[in-house]
C-alpha cells in the first residue's frame, strides 16, 4: 500500500488540531461513510461543526472494505496478476482519498481533529485533553470485523478484511470463512488470480440473507472458477501447521482443509470500546449504540449513525443514516429510519441485488411473486449472459422486495428501490419507458407480467362482452 501518499490526504503527518470554540453546533465521532456525511451536510448548512478520527478519514469504506475489493474484483476480472491487482488497489484509493480528505472537510468549514475521542459528559467529548462542547453529536465509529470463538484461530495468523489487503505475496491456497457478501467476493477475485479457494459457509446456500435461488447461481459461478464450496459446514478448530494451516470441519463436510492463509468473514460487530458512552448517558447493546427510529441515542443531545447502530452494515446504509441525522439533530426533524428502503449488492460475477423481502418471507407471508429469467430479455440474450432472473414479490401489485441476479444487477435493483420508497407498483415498472436494448426491461417485462394477470376470467369474459357490442 502507498501508505505516505494515502497518509497526506486522509491523515496528514504534519497536522495540528485547531482551537475549538466555545461550543460546537455538531461534534461528529468517528471520520467513516456516516461521519463524513454528516460533517459535511451540516457544514453545508452553516452549523460550526467537528469532525474527530482516531486514525485515518475515509473509514472502512476507503480502506478496507468497497474500494479495495471492488478493485481486485476489478483487476481479476481483467486477467491482471497478484501484484497488478495490489497496484490496482492503491491506485483506487489513492484516486478517491482526495474526497476523504482533511484538506478538502477543512475547506468546507469543518475542524478537523485527529486523536482519539471519549465522552467526558453528556455535552462534551474530549480529544487529547481538549474538551469539544457541543449542542449536538453524532456517534458514527463503524464496525471492525467479528471473529468467532474457534479453537486454534488465534494462533493461526488468521486474515480479515482489515489486514486482507495489505497481502504482499499471493497465497497459493486460501480458505474462507464465511459465504456471505465479503466471503463470496474474495472467493472469486482470489481464485480468479490463480489461488485454489475453499469456501466454508454453515448455512444450506451462499449469501443466507438473499434468495436461495441466487445463493446457488452464486455457487456455481464460483466453482466454474475452480472454488471449492462447502455448504451445511462450521468450523470446529483450527490447526497451525509449518507454512500454513488445517482447517476441521464439522459434518457433513468433516473432511480436513488444509491453506495457506485463512479469511475470516463472518460477519461485523460495532466498535463502541473507550467511546465513555457511560458518562454521556449513552446506552448499548450487543447490537451496538442504542438508537431509537430517529437515530437519537438515550442521551437526547446525541445521535448514531451507521454500522455502530449494528446495521445494516452497507456505505450507502451509512449514508442515509447520516442524511437522517442531520436533519433531525440540527432541525429537531421526524425523519424515521424504518421509512427507507435499502438495498444491497453482492459484487460477483454475475452481481447479486436485493431489496426488501427475499423468497422465504415472500412465502412466509403468502404474497405473490413474479419470476423474469434473463433468456426472456433481449439485451442479455444478446450478450450470451442469461444466467439469472429478476424476482419480485407484491401485495395485490405494491412492490415489496426483489431479487435481481444479473450482470448489472445492482444498477437494476436501484430503481426497484425507488419504486417502494415510493409505496409504488409493478404498474408502474409496466408503464415506465426503459431505453431498449437494456436489461431493465427485464422489470418492464415483470409490471407486464403482473398487468396479465390482472385480466382475471371475470375480466376477461366482460373485456369479450364489450368488444363484441363495439
Amino acid at each position: 500500500m502507498n501508505d505516505r501518499g494515502l497518509d497526506a490526504h486522509v491523515r496528514p503527518p504534519d497536522w495540528r488540531n485547531p482551537a475549538p470554540p466555545r461550543v460546537y453546533d455538531l461534534v461528529v465521532v468517528g471520520g467513516g461513510t456516516a461521519g463524513l456525511v454528516c460533517a459535511a451536510g451540516a457544514a453545508g448548512l452553516s452549523a460550526r461543526v467537528a469532525l474527530v478520527e482516531r486514525h485515518r478519514l475515509g473509514g472502512d469504506c476507503l480502506h478496507t472494505g468497497c474500494v479495495p475489493s471492488k478493485a481486485m474484483l476489478d483487476a481479476a476480472a481483467d486477467g491482471c496478476d497478484f501484484d497488478a491487482a495490489r497496484a490496482r488497489v492503491d491506485e483506487a484509493r489513492l484516486a478517491l482519498a482526495p474526497n476523504d480528505s482533511a484538506q478538502r472537510f477543512t475547506s468546507l468549514g469543518v475542524d478537523v481533529f485527529f486523536g482519539v475521542a471519549s465522552f467526558a459528559d453528556r455535552d462534551a467529548v474530549r480529544v487529547d485533553g481538549v474538551d469539544l462542547r457541543f449542542r449536538r453529536a453524532v456517534i458514527a465509529t463503524g464496525s471492525r470485523p467479528a471473529l468467532p470463538d474457534l479453537p486454534g484461530l488465534a494462533g493461526s495468523n488468521f486474515l480479515t478484511t482489515d489486514t486482507l489487503f495489505d497481502l504482499t505475496t499471493q497465497p497459493a491456497s486460501l480458505l474462507i470463512l464465511g459465504g456471505g457478501p465479503v466471503g463470496c467476493e474474495m472467493a472469486q477475485a482470489f481464485a480468479r488470480l490463480g489461488t485454489a479457494v475453499t469456501l466454508v459457509e454453515r448455512a444450506p446456500h451462499l449469501l443466507p440473507r438473499d434468495d436461495p435461488d441466487a445463493g446457488r447461481i452464486v455457487e456455481g459461478a464460483l466453482a466454474s472458477f475452480g472454488v471449492e464450496v462447502r455448504t451445511h459446514a462450521s468450523v470446529t478448530r483450527v490447526e497451525p501447521t509449518t507454512g500454513g494451516m488445517t482447517v476441521h470441519l464439522s459434518a457433513p463436510n468433516a473432511a480436513a482443509v488444509s491453506a495457506d492463509a485463512i479469511v475470516v468473514a463472518t460477519g461485523r460487530a460495532p466498535r463502541v470500546d473507550g467511546l465513555g458512552l457511560e458518562r454521556a448517558g449513552v446506552t448499548t447493546t450487543a447490537d451496538g449504540v442504542a438508537v431509537d427510529d430517529r437515530l437519537r441515542t438515550s442521551n437526547p443531545r446525541i445521535f448514531a449513525a451507521g454500522d455502530v447502530c449494528g446495521g445494516p452494515y452497507f456505505t450507502h446504509a451509512a449514508d442515509a443514516m447520516a442524511r437522517i441525522v442531520v436533519q433531525n439533530a440540527l432541525f429537531h426533524g421526524r425523519r424515521r429510519w424504518s421509512e427507507v428502503v435499502v438495498p444491497w449488492c453482492t459484487f460477483t460475477t454475475p452481481q447479486i441485488a436485493q431489496v426488501g423481502i427475499a423468497a422465504d418471507e415472500a412465502r412466509r407471508r403468502q404474497v405473490s411473486s413474479i419470476t423474469v429469467p434473463l433468456a426472456e430479455v433481449d439485451r442479455t440474450v444478446i450478450d450470451r449472459q442469461t444466467e439469472g432472473f429478476v424476482r419480485v414479490h407484491h401485495d395485490r401489485g405494491r412492490v415489496l422486495g426483489a431479487t435481481v441476479v444479473a450482470p448489472q444487477a445492482g444498477e437494476l435493483v436501484g430503481i426497484v428501490a425507488t419504486v417502494m420508497q415510493r409505496k409504488g407498483s409493478l404498474a408502474e415498472l409496466s408503464s415506465a419507458v426503459f431505453p431498449y436494448p437494456t436489461a431493465s426491461l427485464a422489470l418492464k417485462r415483470a409490471g407486464d407480467v403482473y398487468q396479465r394477470e390482472r385480466l382475471t376470467p371475470w375480466v376477461r369474459r366482460a373485456l369479450r362482452y364489450y368488444f363484441r357490442r363495439t
